[in-house]
């Protein structure tokens, strides 16, 4: 019986010093599989809208909530299955928007002009909020074959947004759009997705047009 203990205690001690001498190499992080979509498009043309685009066939459309009435032409192109959407709030150059400013007794509502130039401010305003959790921001200006003009945003690092835009004619229309998740922000566990939608991004932005006179 001793004997055996024995043996036991030093196959015990064996394996213990093995362990502690062989190499461990820790798993990296991982993710779970995405799947991806083929990709596909439809129209989204309301009546009433004063714009158009494609979007993909795979996300669906809602109106942003506005207990204003201010916004009626604000919508959400929702990505239900990656729990994500891009918030889209068109403004009309030389319309104006309700602004909350600050005063001593507290909040209160302003209404201001949209000139494109201050439409432009804000976009730039609303993108660079993000820059205490973002590595760095990229703009990057494009035109498109439907005649408007627009500065696209590449947001890095651990921001809640990663992908940001506005579109004009400089005269009429202002849309400006963001991409967001219903997550924690993490560059890495998003980023397969985040890609993916950049395409249809593009997209929406290369088949947007202004509709009237």
């Amino acid at each position: 019986m001793k004997k055996n203990l024995s043996a036991f205690v030093l196959f015990l001690l064996g394996a213990f010093i093995f362990a502690c001498n062989s190499d461990y190499t820790p798993k990296p992080r991982s993710y779970f599989k995405i799947d991806l979509p083929q990709r596909a498009y439809k129209e989204f043309n309301e009546p009433g809208f004063p714009y158009a685009f494609e979007y993909p066939a795979y996300a669906n459309i809602s109106k942003e909530a506005d207990s204003t009435g201010n916004s009626p032409y604000w919508i959400n192109v929702n990505f239900d299955q990656f729990q994500g959407r891009i918030y889209l709030s068109y403004k009309s150059i030389n319309g104006s928007s309700v602004y909350k400013i600050k005063t001593p007794t507290g909040y209160k509502d302003s209404l201001v002009g949209n000139s494109f130039e201050n439409l432009r401010e804000e976009a730039y305003k609303m993108t660079y909020k993000h820059t205490i959790k973002a590595s760095g921001i990229i703009d990057s200006a494009f035109a498109t074959e439907n005649g408007s003009t627009g500065v696209y945003f590449y947001v890095a690092g651990e921001a809640a947004t990663s992908k940001q835009f506005y579109v004009s004619d400089t005269a009429r229309h202002f849309i400006r759009g963001a991409l967001y998740f219903d997550a924690s922000p993490n560059a890495d566990s998003i980023s397969v997705v985040s890609d993916f939608l950049e395409e249809d991004i593009k997209h929406l932005i290369r088949t947007l047009r202004w509709k009237g006179k």
